[in-house]
């Protein structure tokens, strides 16, 4: 049993007609009928009953083409996989923080170093890049919470903060000249959260805990799976948020969001590289890997840059 003994029977099944699966798979129809022919006799069994107009799928025919189909995806997989080795063809999953303002700085610069190195970028949460990454349909991920997952390589490369972000309001100004942040009577206020499966909203979640402060005391008025949709939100006046500085810095530059700062320890966290172990990894993911952590090295990270 040949691939190409496959490939012709599978192609006779799905367009019912030997003349068809030749046009289709570019083969002659004599050497489709081979194939075939050769099929039944190495399993012994008849697979396509033909007569002068139609043909038919034997019960065998039928058990056989749901395998052969699996193995034809199967091939076909591998081959482009291993085509976009051969090209540099990098599968990047990100979640939003690091698609929308992490990626845009260092894909250019990497791109200028690497002119043979290519990128599909994924968009998704945390957790659905992570379970991606393990199914082996993205080669390396960008994430903001530490994954867990003992198949998977998960470093830290860059220290971001959440920060705590108002409508610029009277209300709001007069709290901003306070000495300390009045954190308890903000969180009173309606309240706009990311969804569930962010990495975002796992560290709101932590902040949240240690000021021992339930979700269920919140005001949710909304969730919204998209950073700038709530920066614009809360701009509109439709509550507060917290949410990561990196995301809101160019808003609160441009005066239309008051940025309120988290006590020291509940606010910071990390954003991580994940891929699969080291013996998995090509020589292009590592060497992107290597540039990221090269380029956000915690050395170079101060307080007053938020420690980017």
């Amino acid at each position: 049993m040949e691939f190409k003994q496959l490939r012709s029977f599978a192609a006779v099944v799905k367009y019912k007609s030997f003349t068809k699966a030749a046009e289709k798979t570019y083969i002659s129809q004599p050497t489709i009928s081979t194939h075939v022919r050769m099929l039944e006799e190495e399993f012994q069994t008849r697979l396509i009953i033909r007569d002068t107009k139609n043909i038919e799928i034997t019960p065998r025919g039928w058990e056989l083409y749901e395998c052969a189909t699996h193995i034809l995806e199967l091939q076909d997989n591998l081959l482009q996989r291993w085509s976009e080795e051969t090209k540099h063809i990098i599968q990047l999953g990100a979640s939003t923080i690091p698609s929308a303002y992490i990626l845009p700085e260092i894909l250019p610069q990497y791109g200028k170093k690497h002119p043979d190195t290519y990128f599909v970028v994924h968009q998704s949460d945390s957790s659905q890049v992570v379970k991606n990454l393990l199914t082996g349909l993205f080669d390396v991920g960008i994430v903001g919470m530490d994954c867990g997952n003992e198949a998977l390589e998960c470093i830290p490369f860059y220290r971001d903060r959440m920060v705590l972000i108002t409508p610029v309001t009277p209300q709001f100004l007069k709290m901003k000249e306070l000495p300390e942040p009045p954190l308890h009577q903000l969180l009173k206020e309606p309240v706009i959260l990311r969804e569930k499966g962010s990495g975002s909203q796992k560290s709101a979640d932590l902040f949240l805990e240690k000021m021992q402060i339930p979700e269920e005391q919140l005001k949710i008025t909304a969730r919204v799976n998209d950073q700038e949709s709530i920066k614009n939100l809360v701009a509109g006046g439709l509550g507060v948020s917290i949410i990561s500085e990196k995301a809101v810095r160019n808003f609160v530059e441009e005066k239309r969001l008051l940025m309120f700062e988290l006590p020291e320890g509940t606010a910071q966290r990390n954003l991580y590289l994940v891929f699969p172990k080291p013996v998995k990894v090509s020589r292009a993911v590592q060497s992107f890997v290597d540039y990221v952590r090269s380029y956000y090295s915690f050395e170079k990270e101060t307080p007053s840059k938020s420690q980017e």
